[in-house]
């Protein structure tokens, strides 16, 4: 209980520094003669949101108050929070952001596009649901046509790709124990957005179109995604071996920066 009290205390205490920080004409209010403070008025953030200046003070003053989802929306959007101002609003209130994902179709805007070119081992990027939003020269060389092209209408998919591609249990060495560890580790991923409809839709299509999927997602392991040593063997090129780096960038937690370093042939 003494957690939960300090968490409304600090959201209180944030909401209170956001409102002062500003200018009442930056919120379309004149600036007036008679204002004591700096900032807004707590009726005039309560306007802004549409919600009631009472409950707003209320949530100031640390009281035990239920704030939904749509209620932190609708101040996040009042105050103009940054991305991460409205993150850390959504944290501190205990809710889920309904918007909190940047989408996917933004990055090819963000800098992990050019970063790619600059690494010179296989290297791709994963999003929400695990689709390969971009990749490197050489992570086409070794993932060759399960690929596609980036400038292809729908991004491939992992997962999609481990369990349906024709070739998947060819291509990648010790197939059952990789694709059990994969959809552990999507498992433990998605863990809080499991009702997501994006997320859904690709479990329920994965389910009809492969046992093997349909049998490791109903045993609800989870596994925290991990390195270590990731085995191929390529129709050209022979059996090839990698250790595996995963990293997120800080500020698209929601995607995965996925680097495979050569080792020495198996």
């Amino acid at each position: 209980m003494v957690v939960i009290d300090k968490r409304r205390k600090e959201l209180g205490e944030f909401l209170q520094a956001i409102r002062k920080r500003g200018t009442p004409e930056e919120f379309g209010f004149p600036s007036g003669a008679r204002r004591r403070v700096k900032g807004l008025r707590r009726e005039e953030v309560a306007q802004l949101a549409g919600i009631s200046a009472t409950w707003y003070t209320w949530i100031e003053q640390g009281r035990d108050v239920n704030m939904s989802a749509d209620a932190l929306v609708r101040m996040a959007q009042a105050l103009k929070l940054t991305r991460t101002e409205r993150a850390y609003l959504f944290d501190i209130a205990g809710r889920r952001d309904p918007q909190g994902h940047v989408p996917e179709e933004d990055l090819a805007s963000n800098s992990l596009t050019t970063l790619l070119k600059d690494i010179h081992v296989p290297a791709y990027v994963l999003g929400r649901t695990w689709n390969i939003l971009a990749w490197n020269a050489q992570a086409e060389t070794l993932f060759g046509d399960w690929l596609g092209t980036e400038e292809s209408a729908i991004a491939p998919n992992l997962l999609r790709l481990v369990f349906t591609h024709s070739n998947a249990k060819q291509f990648l060495m010790d197939w059952e124990t990789r694709g059990r560890r994969l959809v552990a580790e999507f498992r433990a991923d998605c863990r809080s957005r499991l009702e997501e409809v994006e997320l859904q839709s690709l479990v329920t299509e994965l389910s009809k179109a492969s046992s093997e999927f349909e049998q490791f997602w109903k045993q609800h392991d989870v596994l925290e995604r991990q390195g270590g040593l990731r085995a191929f063997n390529h129709p050209q090129l022979g059996l090839l071996t990698y250790q595996q780096v995963t990293m997120r960038p800080v500020d698209q937690e929601q995607l995965k920066l996925v680097m495979l370093s050569p080792t020495s042939k198996a």
